[in-house]
């Protein structure tokens, strides 16, 4: 499925097997996880992707020698840089991301730099295990940098919170579901996973927060969830794109908060997740879409109709 232009329908062609170059490993994808990163490029809102580009950075697949990889969304980075030689890879200026700078998995196969690929856990097929590879990898970053807080916000109960609320309730933390107003599917969803409370994200919840992270793409949650925040408390963004944040009173930010973003990941962040989640473990919730259909499935994230993550499933 090929992007020729922002704001324009995948296309599904036919285009040549890509050639592994020096350090590059060829995978035949089974399976690409749907992001909403993936929206960002294809709705014209991050600026310079590769065009024509094959989207998608949630890749599961196979090596020829058998190997199940996971190919996440940082594809290379120069190692040389100031913010690689100081443990901060996400960081890298010169950074190309896959499904963006690189051809991505809505594809049967791809090439990807072995450095940056991710031994998938045995105890999660491939469908279950492509969620893990962003909205669980930014997810984990995102919980990394909110610090220790006891009482947690998710706001915006999509993927990457229906992971994360797994995560956290496994550190024994209290977890606090605010989902969009109206969307009661999406509070039944966050008590499921073990927030104890979940309501709408324009009122305020139960108790205060120590912490919250903001999934949704909504700037003008931020202010909404620095209100939420005890003294002390961190607002963490986690999205790569979100719309202006409006203008709030200093009061808000004073007694120590804090608002922070969080950019990318690194593998460390990989291993370190790819390692935890079978001992929670964590349960991806999946719905599955044929490659063909991945329009569909866009079109339907983008409405927030998918409950928990979106798949392609393209081989068996």
């Amino acid at each position: 499925m090929v992007l020729h232009a922002a704001r324009e329908p995948l296309r599904l062609e036919d285009v040549p097997v890509p050639e592994p170059q020096p350090g590059q490993v060829l995978l035949r994808v089974s399976a690409c996880g749907v992001c909403r990163t993936d929206l960002h490029v294809l709705d014209g809102e991050l600026p310079h992707p590769t065009l024509p580009l094959v989207p998608g950075h949630q890749i599961v697949g196979r090596a020829e020698d058998g190997r199940r990889l996971g190919v996440p969304w940082l594809g290379w980075t120069d190692g040389t840089c100031r913010y690689c030689l100081s443990g901060r890879e996400n960081l890298c200026e010169s950074a190309r991301f896959t499904g963006y700078d690189l051809d991505g998995g809505y594809a049967d196969w791809v090439v990807a730099d072995e450095r940056y690929c991710l031994p998938i856990p045995d105890s999660y097929d491939d469908v279950q295990a492509a969620p893990l590879l962003c909205a669980g990898l930014i997810g984990y970053r995102s919980l990394r940098l909110a610090g220790d807080p006891e009482r947690l916000g998710l706001y915006g109960f999509g993927s990457s919170a229906h992971i994360v609320a797994q995560l956290a309730r496994h550190e024994g933390r209290r977890v606090f579901g605010f989902v969009r107003p109206g969307d009661d599917a999406a509070a039944r969803f966050a008590l499921e996973l073990g927030c104890e409370w979940a309501g709408p994200s324009d009122e305020p919840g139960p108790e205060e927060l120590d912490a919250a992270i903001v999934f949704a793409p909504v700037g003008a949650l931020v202010p909404v969830a620095l209100r939420a925040l005890a003294r002390g408390g961190v607002v963490v963004c986690a999205g790569i794109h979100m719309s202006d944040i409006p203008t709030f009173p200093y009061e808000l930010l004073w007694e120590e908060r804090a608002v922070r973003s969080v950019a990318n990941l690194t593998r460390r962040d990989g291993e370190e997740l790819l390692a935890l989640a079978p001992r929670v473990p964590v349960r991806t919730e999946v719905e599955e879409f044929p490659l063909e259909q991945a329009n569909e499935a866009l079109d339907r994230l983008r409405r927030g109709e998918i409950r928990g993550s979106a798949v392609l499933r393209v081989t068996v």
